[in-house]
């Protein structure tokens, strides 16, 4: 079994203004969850936790929990929330 696993963010909207890019591979402990890949985001650019409790978070096109679990080559998609006009 693999120690780590490599998954792909995206970064939509406001967030990719905070995060500078729309996309960063990333590489965690293989039984890492959604949580521990928010973390991670939050400790390398801190002005995303204010974002924290309206975040959308999508696992492989399907709307996920924190405690969803990664998979290796994952696609997880970190969105603001949507706004209506």
């Amino acid at each position: 079994m693999k120690s780590t696993l490599q998954c792909r963010v995206l970064f939509f909207s406001v967030l990719r203004d905070i995060t500078g890019t729309g996309e960063k591979s990333w590489a965690l402990r293989a039984d890492a969850t959604v949580a521990d890949l928010l973390a991670e985001c939050f400790a390398t650019w801190p002005a995303l936790k204010v974002w924290e409790p309206s975040l959308l978070i999508a696992l492989d096109h399907e709307y996920v929990k924190r405690s969803a679990v990664l998979r290796d080559q994952a696609e997880v998609a970190i969105m603001p929330p949507v706004q209506g006009g």
